[in-house]
């Protein structure tokens, strides 16, 4: 019991620090992992790194060196600029474009984070331009981006879906993918009527603001998008391992001389893929030391078999507003899914799953987000940034209540 106590504590002060500080939790939860299985366990280091997930690493390296190449190479950017010319006449449409293409770019295995980054600046300055309001713009943009954040070819969905298949809640890829994806189409919607969107077709849009010429597909750009679809064939089509088709295709298109490799492997986000695993790693240790059933047993004893859906919810959206929605909410919470549900009277775990992922999820617009930072990063001279960061700030926050509100309407 008192090593259980010992592992709890270790991921709480890791939950702390990442809340707190800018230290890459992974570093810091993968020590904890080793000194408390070693010395104070009686562990070996390897018995403890048992839990580190190599195939989680394999497919995050694959998927992400892909995408940086994309980036790199201009082949998002060229993608982008094509679907934000083919909206106009409109300033209403502007955002429900910037939606569409966030999501479509993020589906495909960018992300929510590097499909923000690639969005924001585009998004906030046609916004200028077109007189959309700036949180409007950001609230679409943003959602749409984190409408796809789950799936199995993003970063996070694939941290989400692995976590799911090692608790033994595989399987059900589409349906995660899709219950996120509405979520956020939902209150994306909703925050574009609250935010007065519907006004914006009252009024043409500034044709300036989508008239800028685009740059032409060359040949790195087709083999890139050709690579692409072919990851998501080969993928959803004919079940491929997504990091081995990922891995074999980014190495195809660096012999092609597609991309300059150092500029693609230095855009690898190696702090979170660090983050995940080292995080992955203490969550492991928790298990074997029974530290998990901890935990449960204080969630459980809180809620209800009607109420654990929104409880858990609101739980991993307060924590994921300021800490890692991938890199720490996802390993931590979704382990307890399947004993809160046993404890609480034999509940379908899926539902319980589902409401972490939405709950986390749903907040990351929030400004004290990587995404949300990015949307305030990307906001033109002349714009009231102050006003922005204030009105993601409080978008961030009504998300847990919002998410808990939804996840207990769906499966409470």
């Amino acid at each position: 019991m008192n090593l259980a106590w010992l592992s709890v504590g270790a991921l709480i002060v890791a939950v702390t620090v990442s809340c707190t500080t800018a230290i890459n939790v992974g570093i810091l939860s993968m020590a904890m992992a080793l000194a408390v299985g070693v010395f104070a366990g009686g562990m070996t280091p390897a018995a403890v790194l048992e839990g580190f997930p190599s195939d989680l690493l394999v497919t995050l390296v694959g998927v992400t060196l892909l995408f940086a190449i994309a980036e790199v190479n201009g082949t998002l950017e060229r993608l982008t600029a094509r679907a934000v010319r083919a909206c106009r006449g409109h300033a209403g449409a502007l955002p429900v474009m910037f939606f569409a293409v966030g999501f479509v770019v993020s589906t495909i295995g960018a992300g929510a984070t590097p499909a923000s980054a690639l969005l924001a600046p585009p998004a906030m300055a046609v916004a200028a331009r077109a007189g959309v309001p700036p949180l409007l713009m950001a609230v679409m943009a943003g959602n749409g981006a984190l409408a796809g954040t789950l799936s199995p070819f993003a970063p996070t969905g694939i941290v989400a879906h692995g976590v799911m298949e090692r608790i033994g809640l595989g399987g059900v890829v589409a349906e995660t993918f899709v219950y996120n994806a509405l979520a956020h189409a939902f209150v994306g919607i909703a925050g574009f009527l609250v935010l007065g969107g519907w006004r914006l077709f009252r009024r043409g849009a500034a044709r300036a603001a989508v008239d800028e010429a685009v740059p032409p597909f060359e040949r790195a750009h087709w083999l890139t998008a050709a690579g692409i679809a072919v990851l998501i064939a080969g993928v959803a089509g004919f079940g491929l391992h997504t990091g081995m088709m990922a891995l074999l295709i980014a190495a195809a298109l660096i012999l092609l001389r597609t991309v300059e490799e150092s500029r693609a492997i230095q855009r690898m986000p190696w702090g979170v893929m660090l983050m995940v695993t080292g995080v992955t790693v203490l969550i492991a240790l928790m298990q074997a030391t029974q530290g998990v059933d901890l935990i449960t047993g204080a969630i459980a004893s809180l809620s209800t078999s009607s109420t654990i859906a929104p409880v858990v919810a609101f739980g991993s959206g307060i924590v994921s507003v300021y800490s890692s929605t991938s890199g720490v909410v996802l390993p931590a919470f979704l382990p307890m899914a399947p004993d809160l549900a046993q404890r609480l009277g034999g509940l379908d775990p899926m539902n319980i799953a589902w409401s972490i992922n939405i709950g986390a999820s749903l907040v990351d617009l929030s400004s004290l987000s990587t995404v949300g930072a990015l949307f305030i990063a990307g906001a033109p001279p002349g714009t009231d940034t102050r006003a922005l960061f204030n009105g993601l700030l409080v978008w961030g926050l009504a998300m847990a209540v919002v998410g808990a509100v939804l996840c207990w309407a769906a499966f409470g």
